[in-house]
């Protein structure tokens, strides 16, 4: 029998235990003196959740990568869209809306150089469903180029902005033919090309104009019935050639991916949970699936086909907005997602957290009230990543109070003390154990934006009560006094009940109950700036923000209550997996991928504890063998 030495020209290597892995391990073969196993790293295929889309919808279509992606257009049923949102890897943002509202259109480019054609709309006189406009996206709005010249629905397309195919469809009105008919796009005019062999509606597109690929579809027209078929075809720039045949004949991918070389196709109709890949020469079912069967959804342009996308489509009873990420790699994935963790002691809103370098094992919340504002607590619980602890209590009972620092250089400071109803001015230290009262805040305020250290805090924006004076002033704390910065620190828009996140130097204010209810501002150490608002509304979410100024993460807020959770990377905010429970006023701290939300209130106080965790990956050997 050869050995292993024979085969490969060397030997088997043995290690005590199993390296640090990465994707140059791949192939590699080991023994574990430790496990007795051999050892070996191999690429795997799976799929795991992604955030939503913002909006659910089908026929929409798709362009980029699977951490720069764009979907836009499609059918929310009803009606017929002209949204755009764009994908980071982590959430969606709504980005520059399509000129024509339009379904099952045709698409290729990128995030920042997308291409968008033909689809159906049944409102513009004189088209009778079918549209023929082309539209070129820049990353912020779309431009109308050329027209097609055979207008059509339900068509493919590949390639990129300035280089791209147009590939079969069907016009109306009914009965329509489905067709083979290509055109080619150089950027500015679309001219005839030469026309595949089996003629098909919504099938799956992937590659470049010179190297493309086009598979599945339906065969026949609607309504008189669709016909799938399985047969696909490669273009090499000059001619088609027939390829070998899917497993499994569908239409409508719910995710289309890849290059002619190495395509992914995702979903289709009927609808399914099947991964049909290619690999240039044959056509194989991928052992990974979709949690949601689905079709009509969009994917990525001319990307690897170790990556992919489906986003959207239709699903039973109607359409999703789910996105799922296919990867193929030698790495395990986790979707970012909620937990439910330890509850409060004590069930209660309006309380604060120590915000900064917080973990889900070191947690800090302290303050809070009942409903609606009394009693009001002095209650300080510490988190172990599973169950809460009573620490020290605070010297003065406090709602709505600013927080700032760790579980064990904790900062408290203004708030909200009833009876009577009246701000304060109070701050205090913890260390751990105890509370210290340290010098007052400048003037009586609550409802603040606040983040720092122990020693060097912020606090913005809030109220005084009474005489409801509103303040716009930011004040800062050395750990020994605190200072009124004058303007220019003032804060743009005056609010109160807002959060924050960040460094002295580097922070973060976002929210707040001042219409829209989105705002968001950065601090930079000696002055505000205006950015890029979230895409929900998050009132009365004084300490529910986590992170840092380029990586935090916003959740909940009300009334109206909502779980809308969003991240932000230091430009714009982007959609992630929202809470279970839709509650305001409750604590926070950790990072943006890996924090915790607890207490606050729903239709009541409550003392639960939600923890988040962002998407992982890590290396994952596989076992050969025994000894």
């Amino acid at each position: 029998m050869a050995t292993y030495e024979d085969i490969y020209g060397k030997r088997v290597k043995e290690f005590d235990s199993d390296s640090t892995l990465d994707s140059s391990y791949e192939g590699q073969v080991w023994y574990n003196l430790a496990t007795g196993t051999l050892k070996s790293v191999v690429a795997f295929e799976s799929v795991s959740a992604g955030t939503n889309l913002g909006t659910a919808r089908n026929g929409l279509a798709g362009a980029g990568s699977q951490t720069a992606a764009l979907a836009f257009g499609g059918d929310i049923s009803p009606p017929i869209t002209n949204l755009t949102e764009e994908y980071n890897g982590s959430g969606w943002a709504v980005g520059g809306a399509l000129n024509q509202q339009r379904k099952d259109l045709g698409s290729a480019g990128t995030q920042t150089a997308a291409l968008g054609f033909g689809g159906y709309n049944p409102n513009p006189p004189g088209y009778n469903g079918a549209v023929n406009n082309s539209e070129e996206y820049n990353g912020s709005s779309w431009t109308a180029g050329n027209t097609i010249n055979t207008t059509r629905y339900r068509l493919v397309g590949c390639g990129t902005q300035t280089a791209a195919l147009a590939l079969g469809g069907r016009g109306t009105p009914e009965p329509q033919p489905v067709v083979t008919t290509v055109e080619n796009y150089d950027g500015t005019n679309w001219t005839t090309g030469t026309a595949f062999n089996t003629a098909r509606q919504a099938g799956g597109g992937a590659g470049t104009d010179t190297a493309a690929l086009i598979c599945g579809g339906g065969a026949t027209p609607v309504p008189a019935g669709t016909t799938n078929t399985a047969n696909s075809e490669e273009w090499n720039g000059t001619s088609w050639t027939e390829g070998n045949n899917m497993p499994s004949a569908k239409r409508a991918f719910a995710g289309q991916n890849g290059l002619q070389t190495a395509a992914i196709m995702m979903g289709g109709g009927p609808n399914t949970t099947a991964i049909q890949t290619y690999d240039g020469t044959s056509w194989s079912t991928s052992p990974a699936t979709l949690a949601t069967a689905r079709h009509n959804g969009s994917g990525t342009m001319g990307q690897p086909g170790t990556t992919g996308l489906a986003v959207a489509g239709s699903a039973d009873p109607g359409p999703t907005a789910s996105t799922e990420e296919y990867n193929k790699s030698i790495n395990t994935f986790t979707a970012a997602a909620w937990a439910s963790g330890g509850s409060l002691s004590t069930a209660r809103r309006g309380l604060a957290s120590g915000k900064n370098s917080q973990t889900l094992t070191a947690g800090l919340v302290f303050g809070g009230g009942g409903s609606p504002y009394g009693p009001i607590g002095v209650a300080t619980e510490e988190y172990d990543g599973s169950s809460w602890t009573g620490g020290g209590n605070m010297n003065s009972p406090r709602y709505v109070l600013g927080g700032a620092g760790t579980q064990t250089a904790g900062l408290g400071f203004g708030g909200y003390v009833y009876p009577p109803p009246v701000s304060s001015s109070a701050t205090e230290e913890y260390d751990g154990s105890s509370w210290t009262s340290v010098n007052s805040l400048p003037e009586l305020r609550q409802d603040m934006s606040s983040f720092g250290t122990q020693t060097a805090a912020i606090g913005t924006a809030g109220w005084n009560r009474p005489g409801t004076v509103n303040y716009s002033t930011t004040i800062s704390y050395d750990g020994t006094n605190w200072t009124t910065l004058s303007s220019p620190y003032n804060i743009n828009t005056q609010r109160l009940s807002l959060s924050g996140s960040g460094t002295q130097t580097a922070g973060l204010a976002t929210g707040g109950n001042t219409s829209p209810y989105k705002q968001t501002e950065e601090w930079n150490g000696s002055s505000w700036t205006s950015q890029n608002s979230t895409t929900s509304e998050h009132r009365n979410v004084n300490n529910q923000q986590l992170g840092i100024q380029t990586n935090a993460l916003i959740c909940g807020g009300g009334p109206p209550n909502t779980t809308s959770t969003e991240g932000y990377d230091g430009t714009s905010w982007s959609t992630r997996p929202n809470m279970a429970t839709a509650r305001y006023g409750a604590g926070g701290g950790g990072s943006a991928t890996s924090g915790f939300v607890a207490g606050g209130y729903t239709s009541t106080n409550v003392a639960t504890t939600e923890e988040f965790t962002g998407q992982t990956e890590t290396a994952t050997a596989k076992t050969l063998t025994t000894s």
